[in-house]
């Protein structure tokens, strides 16, 4: 595989999907699921025409997402842009649906794929960004499970911990740019929340209450990401603060801990404090503790790292790290944050720089190319 070549296409290919109308960044994710399909085909039936084949199947790439995109934000358009705290509506079929997907022949893994793709709207690449898996073993799994399904009967519904997965990861992936997205798992986590009296269900209420009040100061006006440590705090917002913290701390007191209590406890300790410099880094380790005992995460070992780091200082923090994978994603990343805080700027700068390379979208990518740069300029002071 020319690699090279690749590269030396990229930017023409990318022109021409935005000169067809495609914006830049729907035109940039289409343009590299082009190239990922370029190094899976070429070996054995590389094109005469490498440039005509790249904008040909980027394109395809383009309509697709675009057309499911669509379809997902018409079904999005009755919502309201922001999740009204209070009793939920009346539950409708979409609640259902995702029960009914959750079916009890599928995996719980599987069932996840699959309705995140039939109900929640979302690409397989974006499911497979969330399960950290290459998309062709996404493809695969959702496949596999369609197959599973075929001509059962949907009257055996999944299970709550599978539905509340589900749920998790479609706000997740509104929770990084697309607001709908998460105000209609907020929604969805309010009626089972009604319908359902659990500790976990309370819990991921809580969770997705307590990052849903940050949103307004995630982003800086030119659309840069705002580290949480940076955000303006006077923008939380403190009537979803108070509601998740009233949820959590009734799911707590049920002695039924489950990772989204966990997860939802760690938000919280953020919420109250009323500086970054007053954070309560001690409690949150313990917390991730919890949460590494609950689910053996390798990326909530990732998150501890910080932490400790935070809490303990930065070399204990790059200890905590050196135990984990380094091909875990965002590992970069964190081992450059730690190495600055512990004054080894020329390795800082070096590792956010490799860290921009792999970010998985472009405003993660020019916040660690940022990062860098600030870096090598105080440097050559």
């Amino acid at each position: 595989m020319d690699e090279a070549l690749l590269r030396s296409l990229t930017p023409s290919v990318l022109t021409v999907l935005v000169r067809r109308g495609a914006d830049f960044a729907a035109a940039e994710d289409a343009v590299q699921d082009a190239l990922v399909e370029a190094v899976r085909v070429w070996p054995a039936d590389r094109p005469r025409d490498p440039k005509g084949w790249l904008v040909t199947v980027a394109w395809r790439k383009f309509l697709d997402a675009a057309r499911s995109d669509a379809a997902r934000r018409k079904r999005e358009d009755r919502l309201e842009e922001e999740p009204a705290p209070g009793p939920a509506p009346a539950v409708d079929d979409t609640l259902q649906l995702y029960f009914l997907c959750a079916h009890p022949s599928l995996t719980p893994a599987s069932a996840v794929a699959l309705t995140l793709r039939a109900v929640g709207g979302l690409t397989t690449r974006q499911i497979a960004e969330a399960y950290l898996v290459p998309e062709a073993t996404m493809a695969q799994r959702i496949s596999r499970a369609k197959r599973t399904v075929s001509g059962v009967r949907f009257d055996q519904p999944g299970d709550v911990a599978t539905v509340l997965r589900v749920l998790y990861l479609v706000f997740n992936e509104g929770y990084s740019g697309d607001v709908d997205l998460a105000a209609e798992a907020i929604r969805l986590t309010r009626q089972l929340a009604a319908r359902i009296d659990h500790p976990e269900v309370a819990g991921l209420l809580a969770l997705m209450l307590l990052h849903h009040a940050r949103r307004a100061a995630r982003t800086a006006p030119d659309g840069s990401l705002v580290p949480l440590a940076e955000q303006d705090r006077g923008r939380w917002d403190t009537a979803l603060i108070a509601e998740g913290v009233v949820i959590l701390q009734g799911a707590l007191a049920r002695d039924r801990l489950g990772e989204f209590q966990a997860q939802a406890a760690v938000a919280a300790l953020h919420a109250d404090a009323p500086t970054a410099e007053e954070t309560d880094w001690v409690q949150i380790v313990e917390w991730y503790d919890e949460l590494a005992r609950l689910t053996d995460s390798p990326v909530v070992r990732l998150n501890r790292a910080v932490a400790v780091g935070e809490a303990d200082g930065p070399r204990a923090g790059l200890a905590a790290l050196a135990a984990l994978d380094a091909s875990l994603p965002r590992h970069t990343a964190v081992a450059a944050y730690l190495h600055e805080r512990d004054g080894d700027l020329a390795t800082a700068a070096r590792l956010y720089a490799e860290a921009a390379h792999k970010a998985p979208n472009l405003a993660e990518r020019a916040h660690l190319t940022r990062q860098a740069a600030r870096l090598n300029a105080r440097r050559s002071r």
